[in-house]
């Protein structure tokens, strides 16, 4: 306060679309209400809850034939989608592998990212919690994607981290390198989540 002009405005609850709920035995984070506001945006608020943020062992690929012309409403869902990874993680290789389509997104895209959004609705309400622990134990967890990429055959690393009572890191994004085995796969996502 002697250098800065500044004032306490009490415990944080709201802060750039996140928020946080604090209590004596810890702290949650969520997104429902930047959620909700999408939901209604992309007309979505009462669409049906998907169990799943994609289909399972759907692999979408580039479309030249089948460009759509709301290419701009789909770049904005998916930024939406990219934001809300923040706090929903489980999204996060579904997001990865829709925003492969930016520049030349299709109608199956913008399916696929309207499904992503279906599925935030049925979770809008869960929160991540960060309880006070005493004993701080990281634990990782690895999977991968052998050729999830059908345009250039690379593969698919994800992992996240969780320290304590909650999830700290987390991603899921395509090899640099192109495997040739399912075994190769895993080792270079084992190395690349422990690095």
């Amino acid at each position: 306060m002697n250098e800065f002009e500044m004032s306490d405005m009490g415990l944080l609850h709201y802060f750039i679309g996140l928020e946080v709920h604090q209590d004596e035995d810890g702290i949650f984070l969520s997104q429902s209400k930047y959620a909700m506001d999408f939901l209604i945006k992309f007309g979505l608020l009462n669409c049906k809850p998907a169990a799943t943020p994609m289909n399972v062992g759907e692999k979408l690929q580039l479309n030249n034939r089948a460009q759509i012309d709301y290419a701009r409403s789909f770049r904005s869902l998916v930024g939406v989608l990219i934001y809300l990874t923040h706090t929903c993680f489980d999204i996060a290789f579904s997001i990865s592998v829709i925003s492969r389509f930016m520049q030349q997104p299709s109608k199956v895209h913008f399916g696929a990212a309207k499904k992503v959004l279906c599925y935030i609705a049925g979770t809008k309400d869960y929160e991540i919690w960060y309880s006070h622990v005493s004993n701080f134990r990281l634990c990782g967890f690895i999977d991968s994607d052998y050729v999830g990429s059908l345009n250039d055959i690379r593969s698919i690393s994800t992992y996240f981290f969780t320290l304590g009572s909650g999830v700290v890191t987390w991603t899921s994004k395509k090899q640099a390198t192109t495997t040739l085995s399912t075994s190769e796969i895993k080792y270079i996502s084992a190395t690349s989540a422990v690095c």
